[in-house]
């Protein structure tokens, strides 16, 4: 709650623009009056209050980072539903008995330092990165702000920050404590375990009629038919209205000549090169090519091997040396170059393959071309279209006779639920914008024409709802097969709990676990050097926990990963870590304690000013400045 106070007076003017940005500008214009009268005071402790104004900003500021985080506009009634009114609350009541508290001590602040703080605010540096008082003035107003308001809050948290220092300050983690939480972590345990197999209770027989129906009846939600309802939607995308007879046999002409590198493969030259330490070392080597040796022949006479040697089969562009480059494709098909001087020294250059230039004819790519040149003009025709269909609807035309109007398709979905699964229980698959259609589909009603959903920037969907079938409890008869299902997994699941529950009373009683193990016909297994929070293949991340919170020589039992059984072990082994000092804690973690510790006092602080003033909080206001 208190950790914003710590860091106010760095972040106090990056954080009011940010809540600001989202207030209503009404709430500027009553400013003056709720200020003013003591009567609207959301809360206050003695002297020291909160107006509806400061409580509107500082609820919306929790509103935008709120926003922020699950990257979505905060509704009130969302933030109503987290708490959000009450943690405001909170921190201003905080902030409010600080101010008290300042104002018992008599604590002040200095002209000139406030002046210093102005100026090292990073939200009133000019192009010079100093104070521009040009900023100074633009900033506060674009926020609709007096300098004088402005200096009074800068102020104001200045002074709470003074109290805030001297609790905190010089706070450090006991060494103690560090080492104690180095011991916890790394602490490792062997343990000896055995499986009791899902196959020990198993086959598990049907259950009587009444026990199913009993069974059923104390859960019959789980089995109710969601509400289902029945819709139509067009799409409209470029691919719905795209027409590649309309394109003539010219257009596609053009267009293949216009990007006739699209359907050409380039030349590729399968190249080697020899790389020389020296002008003479290349120069020999050219020597004896020239009298008839063979390249590979003469590589491996400068130490290189076949590997060494080999650029690849590469068109000319992909060969990153341009001197390499020319002359590799300047050559026939076994020749070689003279030297050249490449980027990484002298180096002779050889083609052994060329691979020519392909074409695809007109005749193989008209298709795709027809259908590309058809894609582009409804893409570029698609608003035209979907104003037309809106004429359409608001001329009183029906969904099916706009859409066959301009040949689009109407299709409909008899029976789908939120998750978009039919009653079938299959998936309604290839819905656009599945989950966004859905939601809109539920939030609307019957006879509604509604707005259509954007389709990315690619299009529109169009879509009405038709019909309703409303949720209702189903008949066991109608989830017979699903139930029993069910019942005979939870009834398996808790047969093999009790069974190995047994057994791991026995293993507390002092039977050994090779015994159990033997009895069960399973093998013991042995597993050492386990870590606190690990998530071990065999045992899970829950096992694991499970065996850290049993001392040594406890025992245990939990679910395998896989669920077909459950692990019943004994911990035989605990050591502690070689070097478990303050030091072994990572320092991000030692701050974030030191942090924490701050807050601690901070909390202990704030509760002792409670009892010393008395917060009122005055909710009629509150709710009054929610208003706005």
């Amino acid at each position: 709650m208190l950790d914003s106070l710590r860091n106010a007076a760095s972040t106090w003017i990056a954080k009011l623009l940010l809540g600001l940005l989202v207030v209503s500008f009404a709430i500027w214009g009553i400013s003056g009056q709720l200020l003013n009268d003591p009567s609207r005071k959301v809360l206050s402790a003695g002297e020291a209050s909160v107006s509806m104004l400061d409580f509107r900003l500082a609820y919306d500021r929790q509103i935008n980072a709120l926003s922020q985080q699950f990257g979505t506009r905060i509704t009130r009634e969302q933030a109503v539903a987290f708490g959000l009114d009450e943690q405001v609350l909170q921190q201003l009541a905080a902030g409010v008995l600080l101010d008290e508290e300042a104002r018992h001590l008599g604590l002040g602040l200095s002209s000139d330092k406030l002046a210093q703080l102005t100026a090292e605010d990073p939200a009133f540096r000019g192009p010079d990165g100093r104070f521009d008082r040009q900023q100074f003035d633009f900033v506060l107003r674009q926020i609709g702000m007096r300098p004088q308001d402005y200096l009074q809050n800068r102020e104001q948290v200045a002074i709470r920050q003074q109290i805030v220092e001297a609790a905190t300050d010089g706070i450090s983690v006991p060494d103690e404590l560090l080492k104690n939480i180095a011991l916890y972590r790394g602490e490792d345990r062997t343990i000896e375990y055995v499986t009791v197999p899902r196959s020990l209770v198993e086959p598990v027989e049907a259950p009587e009629a009444s026990v199913l129906q009993s069974w059923f009846d104390q859960r019959k939600a789980d089995y109710a038919a969601p509400e289902y309802r029945k819709f139509s939607y067009v799409k409209l995308e470029p691919d719905d209205i795209a027409d590649p007879a309309a394109v003539t046999d010219e257009d596609v002409a053009k267009a293949y000549e216009a990007s006739k590198n699209r359907y050409t493969a380039p030349e590729k030259r399968t190249v080697e090169q020899i790389v020389f330490p020296s002008r003479e070392a290349a120069d020999a080597a050219l020597k004896d090519l020239l009298d008839g040796k063979s390249f590979i022949d003469v590589a491996s006479s400068a130490g290189k091997s076949e590997a060494d040697i080999a650029l690849g089969t590469l068109g000319k562009e992909e060969i990153p040396d341009s001197k390499v480059a020319d002359a590799a494709f300047s050559l026939q098909e076994g020749q070689f170059s003279q030297v050249i001087d490449g980027a990484f020294g002298p180096i002779i250059v050889h083609v052994s393959a060329i691979e020519p230039e392909v074409v695809q004819p007109l005749a193989e790519v008209s298709d795709e071309i027809r259908k590309d040149l058809a894609l582009d003009e409804a893409s570029r025709v698609l608003l035209d279209v979907h104003d037309s269909y809106e004429d359409a609807r608001a001329g009183g035309s029906s969904m099916a006779e706009a859409a066959e109007r301009l040949k689009l398709t109407v299709r409909t979905i008899d029976a789908v639920d939120r998750n978009a699964q039919r009653p079938d229980g299959n998936v309604v698959a290839d819905l656009p914008q599945s989950a966004e259609l859905l939601r809109a589909v539920f939030d609307s009603d019957t006879d509604v024409e509604n707005a259509p959903l954007a389709l990315g920037g690619s299009g529109f969907v169009f879509y009405e709802v038709e019909g309703i079938t409303p949720e209702r409890e189903r008949t066991l008869d109608e989830v017979r097969e699903r139930v029993v299902a069910d019942w005979t997994k939870a009834e398996t699941a808790e047969r093999l709990a009790k069974q190995a529950s047994d057994y791991s009373q026995q293993l507390k009683d002092g039977k050994s676990l090779d015994e159990i193990a033997s009895e069960i016909g399973q093998e013991k297994q042995i597993k050492r050097g386990l870590k606190r929070n690990a998530n071990d293949a065999d045992l899970g991340q829950a096992g694991v926990a499970t065996v850290f919170s049993v001392p040594r020589e406890g025992t245990g039992i939990f679910a395998n990963p896989a669920d077909d059984g459950q692990i019943l072990f004994k911990v035989t082994e605990v050591f502690e870590p070689a070097s478990a000092g303050p030091e072994s804690v990572p320092e991000n973690e030692r701050n974030s304690l030191q942090s924490a510790l701050s807050d601690d006092l901070l909390d202990q602080m704030v509760e002792r000013l409670r009892g010393k003033y008395p917060v009122t909080v005055n909710r009629t206001a509150m709710q009054e400045a929610l208003s706005f």
